[in-house]
């Protein structure tokens, strides 16, 4: 089943094994009118698959400062993070204080999660797959602990995040600190769920143009008009990356 064994060295451990990092990581990733509007968009998208969300047992794997965690919890979930770095889950269980969300936090590894079979209604994982050492191992962990629905994104391999993609790993091999993060097809993964019992039954496409770029640039309203203009040419649901989709599980 595995391909690669985790590796604790590995930039996906120690990058966020920083307490600054962990500190400045919303306001890097997620700020500005750009980044809010990320993750505002598929915060919307994750609550949208799946669901009635209030009442369910929902685990976050790699949940880092608690984002979705929180926002799941917001709307009624009972909800797990789970997180490699203590200091990124420090920082998700000091928000979830801050707002009086009864979230559960805890370390563990998506590679060998520390749950029963089926133990949760979904399992959500956000920017996971696409920096883990061994994706398939991890793929199969979040499809063994859910019961019902397991939420995801990827990077698409038909996409621009794929020129990046391609960069960031030769520059690993040339001894660079990056992180080399890696893209995916939908029928590799669909194949991969097929292994263990789920199928995807939606998908969701977010940009066409890079994040990059369109933070460079800072206008919601620019990203809005460009990105609605690719929509209505066909180019989101060719070249859209990253993608989300929902899987569920098969009736056997």
């Amino acid at each position: 089943m595995t391909d690669v064994e985790p590796q604790p060295d590995h930039y996906s451990y120690t990058v966020y094994a920083d307490p600054q990092k962990a500190a400045s990581f919303d306001a890097e990733r997620f700020g500005g009118p750009i980044g809010r509007l990320v993750a505002e968009s598929q915060e919307a998208v994750v609550a949208r698959f799946l669901g009635q969300v209030a009442g369910r047992t929902i685990l976050d794997v790699g949940t880092g400062t608690g984002r979705a965690a929180l926002a799941l919890a917001r709307r009624g979930g009972r909800v797990t993070g789970v997180d490699a770095s203590a200091e990124m889950l420090a920082v998700a269980a000091a928000r979830a204080a801050s707002e009086g969300l009864a979230v559960t936090f805890q370390q563990g590894d998506a590679h060998a999660l520390a749950f029963s079979d089926r133990a949760f209604d979904a399992v959500v994982c956000l920017r996971v797959l696409m920096h883990a050492p061994d994706w398939r191992r991890a793929l199969a962990e979040l499809c063994r602990v859910a019961a019902a629905q397991v939420v995801f994104d990827y990077p698409a391999l038909a996409s621009v995040a794929a020129i990046q993609a391609g960069g960031r790993r030769v520059a690993a091999r040339r001894g660079r600190r990056v992180e080399a993060y890696r893209v995916f097809t939908a029928r590799a993964l669909a194949a991969e769920l097929g292994r263990h019992g789920f199928r995807v039954v939606r998908a969701h496409r977010q940009f066409v143009l890079p994040i990059a770029l369109h933070k460079l640039v800072g206008s919601p309203g620019f990203t809005r008009a460009t990105e609605g203009a690719l929509a209505a040419l066909g180019l989101r649901w060719l070249l859209g990356s990253p993608v989300t989709i929902v899987a569920e599980r098969c009736q056997s």
